[in-house]
Formats: C-alpha cells, sequence, structure tokens
C-alpha cells in the first residue's frame, strides 16, 4: 500500500523560507510524475510545481524564482525549497505521486506566512 507524507510546514514571516519534505513508501510502479500542489483557505487546489521526465520540471507563475522543487536520489522523498515567501503563500501544500498504476496524495502539511 502506497503512503505519502508531507512534512516541513509552519509559520514564517514574509520574506522568510520553509523546506517542504514528501516522503512515499510502497510504490513498486514507475513514477511518472510528482508535483506539488497547494489550496489556499476558500480557494480551489492549484498547481505549484510538477515534475516528469518527459517534461521536466515546470513551476507556476506565482512561485518561478522563489521556489525548488527536488529529489533525494538515494529514496522517495521530494523536498520543495521556498524562499521569500509571501502572505499570498499560505496554503495547505499537498504531494502528488502519479505511477502507471494511479496517482497518490498526501495529508497535506499547512503553512501560514504572515507577520
Amino acid at each position: 500500500q502506497v503512503h505519502v507524507v508531507e512534512s516541513g510546514g509552519g509559520l514564517v514571516q514574509p520574506g522568510g523560507s520553509l523546506r517542504l519534505s514528501c516522503v512515499a513508501s510502497g510504490i513498486v510502479f514507475k513514477i511518472t510524475q510528482t508535483a506539488w500542489y497547494r489550496q489556499a483557505p476558500g480557494k480551489q487546489r492549484e498547481l505549484v510545481v510538477s515534475s516528469a521526465d518527459d517534461t521536466g520540471t515546470v513551476y507556476s507563475d506565482s512561485v518561478r524564482g522563489r521556489f525548488a522543487a527536488s529529489r533525494h536520489n538515494a529514496d522517495y522523498t521530494w523536498y520543495l525549497q521556498m524562499d521569500s515567501l509571501k502572505p499570498e503563500d499560505t496554503a495547505v501544500y499537498y504531494c502528488n505521486i502519479n505511477t502507471l498504476r494511479g496517482a497518490w496524495w498526501g495529508q497535506g502539511t499547512e503553512v501560514t506566512v504572515s507577520s
């Protein structure tokens, strides 16, 4: 059974940084795409960044140049480095793992950017 767990969220002041982590276990099929989404209060879930072999890493306009997605090569761990955070980055951030047999989500980690 696949489990996806995000961590690293918290309260940070505007201009600050956070690094989110996503750890997946139980994956036996080839991963076709990984992505980070976020959902702000009262808004729809939106794509932040996606990574795939054929498309590379694609960032949303709102985070390009401030956020950086990466993967730990040794295991199923992904990171989202978030710098120069703004109040509008406040949201619950979700990790999404897509394989040839399905897609899995974590429970989310909450990020609050406020002074």
